[in-house]
């Protein structure tokens, strides 16, 4: 009963509806929604344009989006003040609808303060590369309430901040430089001395890889088809693709022209001498 005692007195609070004040208010307060959006307008350019170079991407953007949400609640209080609307009765009913909705909003409430841990620690900034659960794709915008991805085969992916904080994330991109893997298997025949000169040459003369840090090569261990042997490349983050595909082909080429054997998978299938079954009449 009280509740709705709140909502009859909030509808109560028109009383100039209908009235020539009504309309000259209501043309007054136009005019002054107008000033409050381009001063707040003014206000986001500026900052933006003191700030920037001082602070990280993410943390720009979340300053220009924290003054257009002021403003935006700046502009709801002058539309009512403006209608002679008493807020108190409004507040009123807002605390007791807060209520119910409190329950419902526990799970925005936990991704904006997720958000706010994710912009203080700086995990990643925006045009990384991160990999969450198996979703992996490029940091677009970093908001209170999620993180927008675009994967590389160009799709929208949205993870709320509560998951990036529960989860295990990787940033792929946030060193200047990584490691490539390339694993190779060759047959037990081989001179492992010869393959490994040979990896050694091939990752030397490679036009995407780093010289320092030196390439790894580690004989990893013997498996069912051959041995396994780790060739580890370093490059710069943005020639990833390029040092894969080249390393993949060269390492191909070579072994062949080496007559270095790569080992696959054979099954061997024997047919037992069928014998015929005599039936008994």
């Amino acid at each position: 009963m009280k509740f709705l005692n709140l909502f009859n007195d909030l509808f109560q609070q028109f009383p100039l509806l209908g009235t020539k004040d009504f309309y000259s208010r209501l043309i007054e307060g136009a005019v002054a929604i107008l000033l409050i959006l381009v001063s707040f307008k003014i206000i986001q350019v500026f900052v933006a344009r003191l700030i920037k170079g001082h602070v990280p991407d993410q943390r720009l953007l979340f300053v220009r989006k924290l003054i257009r949400y002021t403003g935006f609640v700046v502009v709801i209080m002058t539309i009512f003040n403006r209608l002679g609307i008493d807020l108190s009765a409004l507040l009123g009913a807002a605390g007791i609808a807060g209520v119910a909705l409190g329950f419902a909003s526990q799970t925005s409430v936990s991704n904006v303060i997720s958000g706010l841990f994710l912009v203080s620690e700086k995990p990643f900034v925006l045009g990384d590369v991160i990999q969450v659960a198996d979703t992996t794709g490029i940091v677009e915008s970093i908001d209170l309430l999620s993180i927008k991805l675009r994967t590389f085969d160009n799709r929208f992916v949205r993870i709320p901040n509560e998951t990036l904080i529960k989860t295990n994330m990787i940033n792929v991109t946030r060193y200047p430089i990584r490691r490539l893997d390339v694993w190779v298997t060759v047959g037990y025949k081989e001179d492992l001395e010869r393959v490994k000169t040979v990896l050694e040459d091939l990752a030397r003369h490679n036009l995407y890889a780093l010289d320092n840090p030196e390439p790894l090569i580690v004989l990893d261990k013997f498996d069912a088809s051959g041995i396994n042997i780790l060739c580890g490349l370093w490059f710069e983050k943005s020639n990833y693709l390029a040092l894969k595909n080249s390393i993949m082909l060269e390492i191909k080429r070579r072994f062949e022209a080496e007559r270095i054997e790569i080992p696959y998978q054979k099954i061997d299938i024997r047919l037992a001498d069928s014998q015929s079954i005599p039936l008994k009449g």
